[in-house]
């Protein structure tokens, strides 16, 4: 086992377990991901199976969390859309996380004119309001799930760019880079074995973070019905479904609204709780 190993293992491990906060959040996403694979198995019904003598019933033991408009099982329906949510979190997050670290890796690195010209473009995309950015690309495009986590992650790596951009700066003037130019090593080698794994741990709390914003974006645009494409489940289009039986039927929007909050809000508590485990000046600094 390397230094680096029993680092994370014995005192970043330790630290995140100490903070309460992110490993209630952390089990929370547990229980999502373990939720969301067994769906299959949890619950009997057809996330889009059709019952007319069923329609818009409360809570039971028979459907814990109601019916909607057409007698689809609402529990049903938020475990499979759990699936779509954390499929978009992660793949769009994933594309924005490459696109900005390889960014950021060869703006910090290389510096000059390729820093400005890279460093320009990044604020040319930060102009852009990245939500109407979104509505008005899936507007033209057909509605699909993987054009919004490619739209997501497309329009979301400028964050990630400058922060590895700004470890990059840091790292690079330290003696193990200037020991290991000294020695020959190829840049491709100084990048990926000496920089790139010691940027690699705000890279990760972003990417957590990101995983919460994208979730709450995919949420968004299936509420205003340019997202996940019906009869697939989303808790946005779930929500959206719900508001038109607002007085009489609470149940179609509330447990699904309560899903985002919960989710997005343990998605941050794990961010920030990896945040403090690796660095803990920024505990102190609250």
């Amino acid at each position: 086992m390397t230094r680096r190993d029993s680092y994370l293992r014995d005192v970043v491990w330790r630290r995140f377990r100490e903070n309460r906060f992110a490993l209630a959040g952390g089990m929370v996403v547990l229980a999502l991901f373990v939720l969301s694979i067994l769906a299959p198995f949890i619950t009997p019904y057809e996330p889009n199976s059709l019952d007319a003598y069923h329609v818009l019933l409360p809570p039971s033991s028979a459907h814990w969390f109601g019916t909607d408009e057409v007698g689809r099982d609402v529990f049903t329906r938020m475990l499979y859309g759990a699936q779509i949510s954390l499929k978009v979190g992660f793949v769009a997050v994933g594309i924005a996380t490459l696109i900005g670290t390889v960014v950021g890796l060869v703006s910090g690195y290389y510096g000059g004119w390729l820093d400005s010209l890279l460093m320009r473009f990044v604020d040319i995309m930060f102009c852009f309001p990245t939500f109407f950015l979104i509505l008005a690309v899936i507007a033209l495009l057909e509605p699909s799930i993987w054009y919004i986590m490619l739209i997501i992650g497309l329009t979301g790596w400028m964050g990630v760019a400058r922060l590895v951009r700004a470890e990059v700066l840091s790292i690079r003037e330290r003696d193990y880079v200037l020991a290991a130019r000294v020695i020959g090593c190829s840049d491709m080698r100084i990048i990926f074995r000496h920089i790139l794994p010691n940027a690699v741990g705000p890279v990760l709390v972003y990417a957590t973070l990101g995983i919460a914003g994208a979730i709450l974006t995919e949420s968004s645009l299936s509420f205003l019905g340019i997202g996940v494409p019906p009869p697939t489940p989303s808790w946005g289009n779930i929500l959206a479904s719900g508001k038109e039986f607002l007085e009489f039927a609470w149940w179609l929007f509330l447990f699904p609204g309560l899903a985002i909050m919960v989710t997005v809000l343990s998605y941050y508590l794990v961010g920030e709780g990896i945040r403090d485990a690796i660095d803990p000046r920024f505990s102190s600094r609250r």
